[in-house]
């Protein structure tokens, strides 16, 4: 008897709860049956408001299979679900059953967040999912998001928007074929080649964030930004639109349009408003306004100011690779607008055949030719050539040097001037070593080397026949030869001298280098 009870107990439930899903006519104005025209169909006409599953339900006319539980409705249909949304169209098919619903022809559907118009759109009550796929518009407080096909969850109030979509606003736009967009947050996760335009810059990535409210994007794979005079590339980029900053990391690449310098290394920051650019692990900034490109390392690079003011600051273990000129020191300073270049603690200069040292080095170029234009060396200022017989030696308090085609051309050396002099006749044997100290030498050089010295005061010392040289005079007081630190190829510009160099360990570093 009790499982009898039981069962009548369920049957009756699911009676109940089957009669409750059938959908409820609340009003119509005429209510009739054609089997004729209609079969099977109730015709609801007039002032119709039917009701289902907390949903009300408004047109001019439906017609409504009672046993199937669906209904056609036409007309200045209205649907309302709860306090939140609200949809008009022309038509609607509504299963009772299934809880879908189709509708046609002028969409519009609105809930808090935002505003949906298209030409048709499905709707699954029961996953809170709408689907279109024939194009549709999305407004909501900062956005307009149209797109040729989407879903759209009413619960995360978020769309899934496939195929031309784009995201615009007075401030930016964003185009993808396939991307995640929160209609609450404006926040938006793309797949797929995707562009974001705002008014400074043009941001391209396969991958990526971006907050549209905010302007702060996350950009990977493939990754790229371009701004006025700079692009900047990366494994991944981040930017904030608000604060002019934008940061890349891994196999970064900074372009300089304007001043033709490209800005390779680990990461980046880059400030928009300060115009500067911060490079580090493993930067190197190579100039290609030459044939012949200028290679500059530093454990940091920094480049600030305006495109026709640049100032290039490189920080420790600081090399560069010129075919016809090689340096290192501590510290670099570079003035684009003036020319300028300056070294400090330890440097060196290689140039041809030539070893120059100081206590600092500043070099000249012509901003016409990029040429280097002259020399200056402030304190102890010391230039060595090698010759098979010794070292030719220039020694002085500060040393001033003149180029031609990049090549030293002259020097004068002003205030306790010392020089060693292997002197070679045409045939280039060894014919005199001269040892003289003067306060102020001129030094008039062809090919890398002297071809006459004009000594501007009285000289002291004398020349040798080169079998009588004094073994003790070889050296001048303070010599160093640092050949070893001399970088041969670009690649070298990646050694620290006081650090193990593993052969074959620096090639990652200049895959895609010009040459």
């Amino acid at each position: 008897m009790k499982h009898c009870t039981l069962l009548l107990f369920i049957l009756f439930n699911f009676a109940t709860n089957a009669q409750s899903k059938k959908i409820k006519i609340i009003n119509s104005e005429q209510t009739y049956k054609n089997q004729i025209k209609y079969p099977g169909a109730i015709v609801l006409n007039g002032d119709v408001k039917v009701s289902h599953e907390g949903v009300l339900l408004y047109c001019n006319k439906a017609l409504y299979y009672q046993s199937k539980n669906l209904l056609h409705a036409y007309g200045n249909v209205r649907i309302n679900q709860g306090d939140t949304l609200r949809q008009t169209s022309e038509y609607t098919n509504y299963n009772g059953e299934t809880q879908k619903v189709i509708s046609w022809g002028n969409v519009v559907l609105t809930d808090p967040s935002m505003e949906l118009r298209t030409d048709t759109l499905h709707f699954d009550r029961i996953t809170q999912q709408l689907k279109y796929d024939c194009y549709a518009t999305i407004n909501d407080d900062s956005n307009q998001l149209k797109s040729k096909n989407g879903v759209y969850s009413t619960v995360e109030k978020k769309f899934t928007a496939t195929t031309n979509v784009v995201v615009n606003n007075p401030e930016n736009k964003l185009e993808s074929n396939h991307l995640d967009y929160f209609t609450e947050s404006g926040q938006t996760y793309f797949y797929g080649p995707s562009t974001i335009t705002t008014k400074e810059s043009i941001a391209v990535a396969k991958k990526g964030f971006y907050d549209t409210k905010n302007g702060i994007s996350r950009l990977i794979k493939d990754a790229r930004i371009d701004y006025d005079n700079r692009t900047i590339e990366g494994d991944s980029i981040y930017s904030d639109k608000n604060k002019s900053f934008a940061s890349s990391s891994g196999n970064i690449v900074v372009t300089d349009t304007i001043n033709n310098m490209i800005l390779k290394g680990g990461y980046a920051e880059l400030y928009k408003d300060k115009d500067s650019v911060l490079v580090i692990k493993r930067p190197v900034a190579i100039s290609t306004a030459e044939i012949d490109s200028l290679f500059i390392h530093g454990d940091t690079l920094l480049i600030t100011g305006r495109p026709e003011e640049r100032i290039i600051r490189a920080y420790h273990h600081v090399k560069f690779f010129k075919t016809d000129l090689r340096g290192k020191c501590d510290s670099l300073y570079t003035n684009q607008k003036s020319g300028i270049t300056k070294m400090f603690k330890a440097p060196i200069i290689w140039s041809g055949e030539n070893q120059i040292t100081g206590d600092s080095i500043h070099l000249k170029s012509n901003k016409l030719t990029n040429k280097l234009d002259s020399l200056f060396i402030k304190k102890n200022a010391f230039i060595i050539q090698k010759d098979s017989a010794g070292y030719s030696q220039i020694k002085g308090k500060d040393m001033y040097g003149k180029f031609v085609n990049n090549e030293l051309s002259s020097l004068l050396t002003k205030g306790n001037g010392q020089v060693i002099n292997y002197a070679r006749d045409e045939r280039g044997i060894l014919v005199a070593i001269l040892n003289m100290s003067c306060s102020n030498i001129l030094f008039e050089l062809k090919e890398n080397n002297i071809n006459t010295i004009k000594f501007l005061q009285k000289p002291e010392g004398k020349t040798y026949p080169p079998s009588k040289y004094p073994e003790d005079l070889k050296l001048l007081k303070g010599f160093l030869w640092r050949e070893k630190e001399k970088p041969l190829t670009k690649e070298d510009i990646f050694i620290h001298d006081d650090e193990p160099y593993v052969k074959g360990s620096l090639l990652r570093d200049f895959k895609a280098m010009p040459k």
